[in-house]
């Protein structure tokens, strides 16, 4: 149960999520056998061809720097990801300005985030529709700085990148 104890007296405590009840193992089965009546172990049986996982944003990355993913297929994938970005002091994205156009470094990884700015490094993670959502006007970004995989978004790609997410929200 989560929540409060209601039962101490005059006095509201916080009450321990209890673990589901779990059906003991029969002696001499193995787990995920199937018992009478389909049932394996007290869980129903697991389908033969489970759901692929989405890929991730790093494997997006690599098929399309390789060209064997679509613009289209990236950014959909980078819209559902998380991207670890570095921070200061205070909130918001930290910008590189000493390039063309000023970009800011995010990161698919925590690893790829700690390559490039150390272990210490504080950081935030947000979606990938975040980041178009809240990226600056003029402002690029940077995937994986330091990664075998780099990927620069300048400003207008960034602008193509929120035409596309706005025609797929409203058509």
């Amino acid at each position: 149960m989560y929540g409060y104890d209601q039962n101490a007296p005059g006095q509201q405590q916080y009450a321990a999520p209890q673990p589901p009840p779990q059906a003991a193992p029969q002696m001499g089965m193995p787990m995920g056998q199937p018992m009478a009546g389909g049932m394996a172990g007290g869980y129903a049986e697991q389908p033969l061809y489970p759901e692929p996982s989405p890929p991730s944003l790093a494997d997006a990355v690599r098929a399309f720097t390789t060209g064997q993913l679509a613009a289209e297929d990236f950014q959909q994938i980078f819209a559902t990801s998380k991207v670890y970005c570095p921070r200061g002091d205070n909130p918001g994205f930290l910008a590189l300005h000493n390039t063309q156009q000023p970009v800011i470094p995010m990161f698919t990884t925590l690893k790829e985030l700690r390559r490039y700015a150390g272990k210490e490094s504080k950081y935030f993670v947000i979606t990938g529709a975040e980041v178009i959502d809240l990226l600056p006007t003029g402002y690029g970004f940077v995937l994986d700085m330091e990664g075998d995989h780099r990927m620069v978004f300048d400003a207008k790609a960034v602008e193509q990148m929120v035409d596309f997410a706005m025609r797929r929200m409203y058509g």
